[in-house]
């Protein structure tokens, strides 16, 4: 549909080699898009280029820390030059490797999780704002998560930075409405990716993970592809400074 097709847009995309990242990048492109691809693992990004140029798109590949500031500086310029402009940023980078009561949880932990999963997306769209504001268009997609909206016990540094996020998201949604660029969150549910495996493929924690989810099921990370190409596109034209869940009804009830 006409709406929802993004045919000689331009996307910058960081997590780009694997999960959510990764299915996001390639629905993007089946959509039309061009893409920069960023994250750590080189391996990862050119599996997910591999893809990307299989359905006739470009893919740029850009190995970047996205918790350091100057180098996302750099992979947004370097984007640019590459791409020549940028109508979408997605802000995917980020996870949690542990879960821990609070009162057992390392400083050095909580500092890791805030760079990794909310200033990562403000160094993107520090960098990358003066670029759409100039041109006076964009959507601005950031990944947040249900444990934004709601209680996350046991991961609580990744339920505060992405608590953050939306709030970033928001403010900065109305900094920029009215200079054409629009920034809103995708909050996804328990997602079954490679960063969380060992829970979802556990045949006790697995299905108790998501006993209070009325799908009764993980999610998919091509379940949250849809969503994010709605965001990018004209069919959320009008549409700014929202939390979209995607929860399989998980917050529904909570």
């Amino acid at each position: 549909m006409p709406l929802f097709d993004l045919t000689g847009k331009k996307a910058f995309i960081t997590g780009a080699s694997r999960g959510i990242g990764q299915a996001i990048a390639v629905a993007l492109a089946g959509a039309g898009a061009d893409l920069a691809l960023v994250a750590r693992s080189e391996d990862g990004l050119a599996e997910t280029a591999a893809q990307v140029t299989t359905l006739g798109r470009k893919a740029f590949v850009i190995p970047a820390d996205v918790t350091r500031q100057e180098s996302v500086a750099a992979a947004v310029a370097q984007a640019i030059d590459q791409l020549g402009y940028l109508d979408i940023v997605v802000n995917n980078a980020g996870g949690s490797r542990f879960m821990v009561p609070f009162l057992d949880l390392r400083l050095s932990g909580w500092d890791k999780l805030i760079r990794l999963n909310l200033d990562s997306a403000m160094y993107v769209c520090h960098a990358a704002g003066p670029h759409l504001v100039e041109r006076g268009s964009g959507s601005v997609i950031n990944i947040a998560s249900v444990a934004g909206v709601s209680a996350a016990p046991f991961l609580a540094p990744y339920g505060a930075a992405k608590a953050g996020l939306i709030s970033l998201t928001k403010s900065l949604a109305v900094e920029w409405g009215t200079l054409g660029v629009r920034v809103n969150a995708l909050c996804p549910g328990w997602t079954a990716t490679d960063l969380n495996r060992n829970l979802w493929e556990d045949e006790t924690a697995g299905p108790a993970t998501v006993a209070t989810v009325p799908m009764r099921r993980w999610a998919r990370p091509e379940e949250m592809s849809g969503p994010a190409i709605f965001l990018a596109s004209e069919a959320s034209s009008y549409m700014t400074g929202q939390v979209l869940l995607i929860d399989g009804g998980q917050t529904a009830i909570s």
